[in-house]
């Protein structure tokens, strides 16, 4: 029997943040839930695009067009991959931002506490 270690990290990154947003009162850990679990979806694309032997697809001299040949890697999961991540720091930092502000308007970081006002 052959381990696939990338898959199954992945599944333990997934399920650890699932965990964590779905479990935890606490709004910082629910983001760090929301970041690993980004993490995990990242892991995957690359899995996706892994391939033995291959050679990354640039500085080469194929007219557009052309098929990718078989030594090379599928650039479009490393794509994904880069935008994925920039979309996830910006979100992170709009998490935290929020939390921030929920913070200073109920002096708590219970995600169950809320106060309204009427």
């Amino acid at each position: 029997m052959i381990w696939n270690v990338p898959f199954i990290t992945v599944a333990l990154l997934i399920a650890i943040g699932l965990y964590a947003v779905m479990f935890k009162r606490n709004l910082i850990k629910i983001a760090i839930g929301i970041t690993i679990i980004e993490s995990g979806v990242n892991l995957f694309l690359i899995t996706l695009g892994y391939r033995k032997g291959g050679i990354a697809p640039i500085y080469t001299n194929l007219p557009s067009g052309v098929k990718v040949p078989e030594g090379m890697v599928l650039p479009v999961p490393q794509a994904l991959t880069l935008t994925s991540i920039v979309i996830g720091v910006a979100v992170l930092a709009l998490m935290l931002s929020f939390i921030m502000k929920m913070y200073q308007h109920n002096k708590s970081l219970d995600s169950h506490s809320r106060r309204l006002k009427g």
